[in-house]
C-alpha cells in the first residue's frame, strides 16, 4: 500500500472509532458540532476537526465581543441574525439543495451555504458560545430551532434566516408536510420538543443516506446508514429496513436476509410487517443455496 493510502486507511480507521466513540456517550456529552464533523470525516478523511472547531468559536468570539454584557436574549438573537446571515452571508442552497455538499458542517463553513439542519446547527453552536439557550427542532419536513425567551418560547427557521414562526405558518408547514388538518395545541407542543444531540445527527445521516440512495451511489448509502445504525442499534429499526434494501442492491442477500429480521424484532407491529415477512420468505431460499 502506498504511504497516502496508509493514510487515508488510518484516517478512517480513526473515523470510525471517534464515531464508535461518540455512539457510546451519553446524549448530554454530545459536542453537536464534533459529531457533525465527524459525519463530515467519513468523506473526508483526515479532515482537521479541530481547526472547524475552533473556527467556530472564532466566529463566536468575534459577535460575543461586540455584545454588551447586561443584552437581553431577543436582542442577542437579532444580533446573531445579523451577523451570520448579512455580515457573513450563510444562506440556505435553493438552487442545490441536495448537493451533499450542503449536509458536511465544513463545507457548509466554508461555501456558507447549507440546508435547514446544517444551517441550524451553525446557528445554534454560535449561539450557545453567545449565551443563547438554543435547541434544535425535527419538526416535520424542516429542522427548526427553538429558544425560550422572558414572555414565552420563539420559534426559528434558519434556512430563512432566522425568521421566527407563529402558530399558524407552523401549522401551514404541517400540512405541507402531510398532517390531514389543523393539530392540537398538545401535538403542536410535542413535535416542538427540543431533540437530543444524538437524534439531529441521525437526521443528518439520514439525510445523507436519501441524497445518496437517489443518485444511486449505494456504498455511501451504506456508510451513512450504518452510522445512523450506530447511534441507537437497540431502537433503529427503520434504519436495518433501510440498510436491508441498500443490501439488495449491492446483491449482499445474507446481510439483507440479517437485517430484515432484526427489523421485524424491533418493530414487530408495523405497518408493512407484512410485506417484509414475504420477503424474508423469498430471500431465504436463494440464501440457503450460497451456502
Amino acid at each position: 500500500m502506498s504511504p497516502s493510502g496508509r493514510e487515508a486507511g488510518s484516517s478512517e480507521a480513526r473515523a470510525a472509532q471517534e464515531w464508535r466513540r461518540i455512539a457510546a456517550m451519553r446524549d448530554e456529552d454530545v459536542s453537536l458540532a464534533e459529531g457533525a464533523l465527524w459525519i463530515a470525516a467519513g468523506e473526508y478523511p483526515g479532515l482537521e476537526i479541530g481547526e472547524y472547531l475552533a473556527r467556530i468559536d472564532a466566529l463566536a468570539l468575534t459577535l460575543r465581543k461586540r455584545l454588551r454584557a447586561d443584552i437581553a436574549t431577543a436582542e442577542k438573537l437579532l444580533a446573531l441574525n445579523h451577523y451570520l446571515f448579512d455580515e457573513l452571508g450563510f444562506s440556505g442552497n435553493g438552487d442545490d439543495y441536495y448537493d451533499p455538499r450542503n449536509s458536511f458542517l465544513n463545507d457548509v463553513l466554508e461555501r456558507r451555504l447549507g440546508i435547514p439542519i446544517t444551517l441550524a446547527v451553525v446557528y445554534i453552536e454560535i449561539g450557545r458560545r453567545i449565551g443563547i439557550g438554543l435547541h434544535g427542532v425535527s419538526f416535520p419536513g424542516h429542522f427548526l430551532v427553538k429558544c425560550a425567551l422572558r414572555d414565552g418560547m420563539v420559534v426559528l427557521d434558519p434556512y430563512a434566516r432566522g425568521r421566527s414562526l407563529d402558530v399558524e405558518e407552523l401549522q401551514q408547514r404541517l400540512r405541507a408536510a402531510g398532517a390531514p388538518a389543523d393539530v392540537d395545541a398538545s401535538i403542536l407542543g410535542h413535535l416542538l420538543s427540543a431533540s437530543p444531540c444524538k437524534e439531529i445527527l441521525g437526521r443528518m445521516l439520514r439525510n445523507l443516506k436519501g441524497i445518496y440512495a437517489k443518485q444511486g451511489d449505494w456504498l455511501r448509502a451504506l456508510a451513512a446508514c450504518e452510522r445512523a445504525i450506530a447511534l441507537r442499534p437497540e431502537d433503529a429499526g427503520e434504519e436495518y429496513r433501510d440498510r436491508a434494501g441498500i443490501y439488495l442492491k449491492l446483491e449482499c442477500f445474507r446481510a439483507a436476509l440479517g437485517d430484515l429480521g432484526t427489523y421485524l424484532r424491533q418493530r414487530p407491529g408495523a405497518d408493512d410487517a407484512a410485506q417484509v415477512r414475504a420477503r424474508i420468505t423469498e430471500l431465504q431460499p436463494l440464501v440457503e443455496r450460497m451456502n
